[in-house]
This record gives C-alpha cells, structure tokens and sequence, in this order.
C-alpha cells in the first residue's frame, strides 16, 4: 500500500480494498479507492505539492455548489500528509457527454452569482494566490465597481515575466505580451461586475455523468465571465446549444467573440509556465493579434 494510500486510510478511518492509480489530470495524480465496506471514492495527489492548495480547491468547490445551478462532487476529506497531500472526493461515474444546454444555463447561473470583488478566492480560502499546480497569480483585489482591466494587465505582466524566466517565452515575445497587457482595459470589452468563476474551465474540467455536467478542479475567484468562456473554446468548443442556453440566463456583451483570444492569453501563458514553450509561442501568437 504507498504512503498515500495509508493517509486516506486515516483520513477516512476505514480499511481500503484498493487505491488504483488513474487519470489526475495534467498536475496531479488520480487514484480510484475502494474501501472495505464497499464505499467509491476519487482521491487526486501532488507529491510534494501543498495541503493548502487542496484545501483551497476544496472551498471551490463549495462556493460553486452552492449556487444550487452545477453539481460539484462532495468533498470527503483533504488529505494533511507532508509527502503528497491530496483531496478525497465522492465518486462520479464518467459517461458520455450530455445536455449542453443545461451546462450553459448553470454556468450563466454560478457566474451571476458574482462575487464581492475581482480577485476574491473563495470563502473559506487561504493565502494571497491562485494556484494552478505549479504555476501562481498573486492576487490583486480590486473592487467591485471597478473594471477587470488593470487585474488582467496585471496577471498577464505576472505570467510573462515567468515564462521568460523558465525559457518558455522569448524576449520579443514576452514585449508582445507587455504591449497587450498595456491595453488590457480597453481589450476587455464592457465593464461588468465580478462573476463567480471556475477559473480552470478547460472541456477536461466538465465531467459528464448520465448526460449531467459536473464542475471540477476548480481555481475558483471573483473574476470576468469570459474568462471561463473562453478557456472552454480553447481546447475544443462548446456547441450552440451551450451559447443558447447561456444566453437564456445572462446574454453575452456585444464582441465577446472578437475578445476570446485575448482572455486565452492567460491560460496560454499558464500553460507556458507549466509545460514549455510550445504554448508560450501561442500566447505570443494570439496576442500579436491583438496590436494596433
């Protein structure tokens, strides 16, 4: 049995029939744990990662569900261990792809929830950052009745700078970068209030079950809806039915779809730091459109 294994074990004070190693996603580690008394569970791990970023993830989830308007899988336990800590999570049979409609609608739902300001994590979150594995934004609180603008320029200017470090952006390509972020608040389109958002809303991140959408691996704030909009066009596309029901909630602002390149910068640039250089050329590349 790993070590891991041993502190679900303890967590959940139940012998375990098995911890099967499985999908955890791009970062972690995924594990399907079978207990003794017949109980499922999904548990996913980071060795050498920290409680507190699972901890976080795990108030996420609670601030999503709590809209009533997405299921979000009920956390069981954070797993407290100083090698690999982890989160433990209700059990979600996957099944084929479903009503995209209905996930529009709840996803309109959880953003019109809002939040009290851009850059807010969620109740019950701790520390000054957003964490996508190994990649951070320091946070940037602004409030409400300002734009998201001068946050976004922010996060940009932030992931760029990192990127270069690591040797996954250039320096021309990191000047474009800058130049976008210097324009941030006119490129983001129309002021609105801060939304509820996913924060890591990739099709990987909508787990299907019996034709229903499930959130999950949330990096949950306040930030612009679109945000979460366009990260789900960036690796594949919802369909119309998607956009349909969305609208039927919280119709989109004019030209959201001549902005979603500029509000995939940041998972690109997230990418570049995470994986290398590949994405920081499309960063660049989706940016460079963007230039007087």
């Amino acid at each position: 049995m790993s070590d891991f294994a041993k502190s679900v074990r303890l967590e959940l004070g139940q012998d375990l029939s098995a911890c099967t190693p499985g999908g955890g996603g791009d970062i972690n580690r995924g594990w399907r744990i079978e207990t003794a008394g017949g109980d499922r569970f999904f548990a996913k791990s980071r060795p050498g990662g920290s409680v507190g970023e699972f901890a976080n993830e795990a108030a996420g989830l609670a601030w999503l569900g709590e809209v009533g308007a997405l299921p979000v899988p009920r956390v069981v336990a954070v797993v407290d261990d100083g090698t690999e800590p982890g989160l433990v999570l209700e059990w979600v049979e996957p099944g084929a792809r479903g009503d995209e409609a209905g996930l529009g609608r709840g996803l309109a739902l959880i953003h019109r929830a809002g939040a009290a300001m851009f850059d807010q994590l969620a109740p019950g979150a701790t520390g000054d950052e957003i964490r996508f594995g190994e990649a951070a934004l320091p946070l940037n609180p602004t409030p409400a009745d300002r734009g998201f603008g001068g946050v976004y320029s922010a996060r940009l200017r932030y992931l760029a700078a990192d990127a270069h470090a690591r040797g996954s952006l250039d320096s021309p390509e990191r000047e474009t970068i800058e130049r976008i972020a210097d324009r941030a608040a006119d490129l983001a389109g129309p002021i609105e209030p801060p939304s509820r958002v996913h924060g890591d809303l990739w099709s990987g991140n909508v787990l299907w079950s019996e034709g229903r959408p499930w959130l999950i691996d949330p990096a949950a704030h306040g930030a612009h809806r679109e945000l979460d909009l366009a990260m789900l066009e960036l690796f594949g596309s919802p369909g119309q039915a998607f956009y349909d029901g969305y609208a039927e909630v919280s119709p989109l602002a004019e030209g959201f779809r001549d902005r979603i390149g500029f509000w995939q910068l940041q998972p690109l640039l997230v990418h570049a730091v995470l994986f290398g250089g590949g994405y920081g050329r499309s960063a660049a590349a989706a940016a460079a459109r963007y230039l007087d």
